[in-house]
């Protein structure tokens, strides 16, 4: 049994640290904030690859885990099918997935109010002292502390966050509170509206409580926008108080004003469906989009993993599963090697190039939608082609093209 450390108690932290407790190990998780994490994030569309994660992590996967669909569906901005796909997929949320994963992992072993400070290392052991002086020793250090990673800033300072050109507003509308024309047309269908040079795209997930019946569940949406990075970015990272969060906007400051711009923006160049949800979620949020790609995630005694290591834009549709696939590599290798620098090694070896292939499909997709963007009207042919290519590849299963090296097509390169 091996004394091991994970830095990060988001769900990629969640599923390395179960796992590897369910081999035996010592395992003591350090998570920065204090008090419950629910309700960040919003939606998750979910893969085998997550299956065969949450599994792994001692979680019993079954009909609760989320929302099924069986459809894609894109919609003109008359509100008008351009046309639909077959596509069956279970859509679950965050808060599923990290109440899941808590209730997986004992409550002293999850220590909250832990930011680290410094990590340093020596040939049998990794140090890490926190913020309120709290010390930890461990074998090996698995972080897992998300795009601003503060074990990265002390052995990788060099990788940094690179901004993608464009944010994502967010949230969650209640099913009961939309129309009939919007339920029927769109809500039980994973869906998408293509302005010039953005993209909507929405699908059910489970409501409160993770309740999934009809009537009970809320439509999660992603809307990505084009916002420059000194100006407009900078302006919808400040809140209504004039103070501005650089790193990204806490859900709830968001100012009213940039919200109803948002939502008048919206009933101009988005279907009525979706325009409605923007005008009925309660509380909508955004985020920036940004691309983090690693040449190297192990550092003797410590490694990178989920967010900390690579962030693919959400198009991508893969964050949550990558996260599970790489604890359970991490844990298959220190198995084999026991907990040492060898197994760290092993799991760069075979998860590097799958990280980066999976920003550069993420990268692949924000740029297809971007390029849809210029001012005068595309021709209904060229729409249905556009809404053809986005429903077939945006949040797909990728695992097979992964493993063949072809997470980007060809004639993108």
């Amino acid at each position: 049994m091996a004394k091991i450390l994970v830095a990060g108690g988001s769900l990629g932290g969640l599923f390395v640290a179960n796992i590897l407790l369910r081999q035996g190990h010592d395992v003591t998780l350090l998570e920065k904030t204090v008090g419950s994490m629910d309700g960040r994030g919003a939606g998750i569309v979910t893969h085998d690859a997550l299956a065969e994660a949450l599994r792994a992590a001692g979680v019993v996967v079954d009909e609760t885990l989320g929302v099924s669909v069986s459809k894609r569906v894109t919609l003109g901005a008359d509100g008008q099918s351009l046309g639909e796909m077959e596509l069956p997929q279970v859509l679950t949320s965050w808060s599923r997935l990290y109440h899941m994963l808590k209730e997986s992992f004992p409550s002293e072993r999850y220590l909250q109010g832990k930011t680290v400070k410094t990590v340093t290392q020596d040939e049998n052991a990794v140090h890490v002292l926190c913020e309120d002086g709290s010390k930890h020793d461990a074998e090996l250090l698995i972080a897992s502390d998300g795009i601003r990673s503060a074990v990265r800033a002390q052995v990788a300072p060099q990788i940094q966050p690179k901004y993608a050109g464009y944010i994502a507003w967010r949230g969650v509308c209640d099913e009961a509170c939309l129309s009939k024309y919007t339920l029927d047309t769109l809500f039980n269908r994973f869906g998408f509206c293509l302005p010039n040079g953005e993209q909507m795209l929405g699908y059910p997930v489970a409501g409160s409580g993770n309740d999934t019946r009809p009537g009970k569940r809320r439509y999660n949406f992603v809307w990505y926008r084009p916002a420059s990075e000194h100006e407009e970015l900078v302006s919808l990272l400040t809140d209504d108080d004039g103070h501005h969060y650089p790193t990204g906007i806490p859900p709830l400051k968001v100012s009213w004003k940039h919200i109803a711009h948002m939502r008048k923006v919206a009933q101009e160049i988005l279907a009525p469906q979706y325009a409605e949800i923007l005008e009925k979620t309660a509380a909508p949020f955004l985020q920036a989009i940004y691309d983090v790609r690693s040449e190297q995630i192990v550092f003797g005694r410590i490694a990178l993993m989920g967010d900390a290591a690579f962030v693919g834009r959400p198009h991508v549709g893969m964050g949550v599963t990558k996260a599970g696939d790489e604890a359970i590599v991490i844990a298959k290798h220190i198995a084999t090697l026991g907990a040492t620098p060898a197994a760290l090694n092993a799991y760069s070896d075979e998860r590097l190039k799958v990280g980066q292939q999976v920003v550069a499909r993420a990268q692949y997709l924000g740029r297809y939608m971007q390029a849809q963007g210029s001012k005068g009207n595309r021709d209904n042919e060229k729409l249905k082609r556009n809404a053809d290519t986005v429903m077939a590849e945006t949040a797909i299963d990728i695992s097979e093209l992964l493993a063949q090296g072809k997470a980007v097509p060809e004639y993108a390169h």
